[in-house]
């Protein structure tokens, strides 16, 4: 491992850094505008929305938007109490609890994913070329890839408390 960043490593880091964070905050804006949702609360409603059963087990969302399980759980929470997910025991493992996307989640979904889209597409891609997609996303797949290797946090085993 080298012990420092040369100068295109370290000002190719800074932009992405600046990237995302700008794509974010502006993906954050449009839908609490649009929808009063959280950049979480949306990633958990499109996952949902795009699973073909309209359901996920809760560690399987917490790995995919790499998030805690436990602000998870409270994000869900809020889903749930504003109509938009229900939470049920899992089918396949009581220990493990489902959520399942309603209708109503599914029309706030339909009435954010325009503007989102729109802010992805103006700030993201506007200024690239077809070809300069492609080479972002070949470039990005393998990082992402070897960032996901090890497990995220929240599918590794839970520590139990010892009692002294």
């Amino acid at each position: 491992m080298p012990a420092s960043l040369d100068p295109v490593q370290l000002g190719t880091y800074f932009d992405l850094i600046e990237v995302t964070s700008l794509l974010r905050h502006a993906v954050e804006q449009q839908l609490k505008e649009a929808g009063d949702l959280s950049y979480v609360q949306f990633q958990l409603l499109a996952r949902l929305g795009d699973s073909p059963t309209g359901s996920h087990r809760m560690t399987d969302l917490a790995d995919g938007v790499v998030y805690s399980r436990s602000g998870l759980t409270y994000q869900a929470g809020l889903l749930e109490k504003a109509g938009l997910v229900e939470r049920s025991p899992s089918p396949d493992d009581e220990r493990s609890v489902t959520v399942t996307i309603t209708d109503a989640g599914r029309a706030l979904l339909a009435k954010v994913l325009p503007g989102h889209v729109e802010v992805v597409s103006g700030l993201l891609f506007e200024p690239l070329s077809r070809s300069d997609v492609e080479t972002l996303a070949a470039l990005l797949a393998p990082v992402r890839d070897h960032m996901r290797s090890s497990p995220p946090r929240s599918a590794a085993p839970r520590r139990r408390k010892t009692g002294a």
